[in-house]
């Protein structure tokens, strides 16, 4: 029985007109989901360039204390 619920709703929503019912119904809830998420995504952006200028200023000050470690090894 529960199985052929399952298969009955999953030929439902096979429909190309339910589909698009469907996504006529979500836009409102997504726009709005997006909308209050949207500072949230602009905030991890900024701290993944900022971690990355981070990380390439460490990879070029280790470059350097190793050139000076290499000049005065010799």
């Amino acid at each position: 029985m529960k199985e052929s619920l399952v298969q009955q709703c999953l030929e439902l929503l096979k429909k190309e007109d339910i589909k698009n019912e469907l996504k006529i119904l979500f836009k409102p809830v997504m726009d709005i989901i997006l909308y209050e998420i949207n500072p949230y995504i602009y905030v991890t952006l900024i701290l993944v360039f900022c971690i990355f200028i981070m990380i390439l200023a460490i990879l070029i000050l280790l470059i350097s204390v190793l050139r000076n470690y290499n000049r005065m090894s010799r």
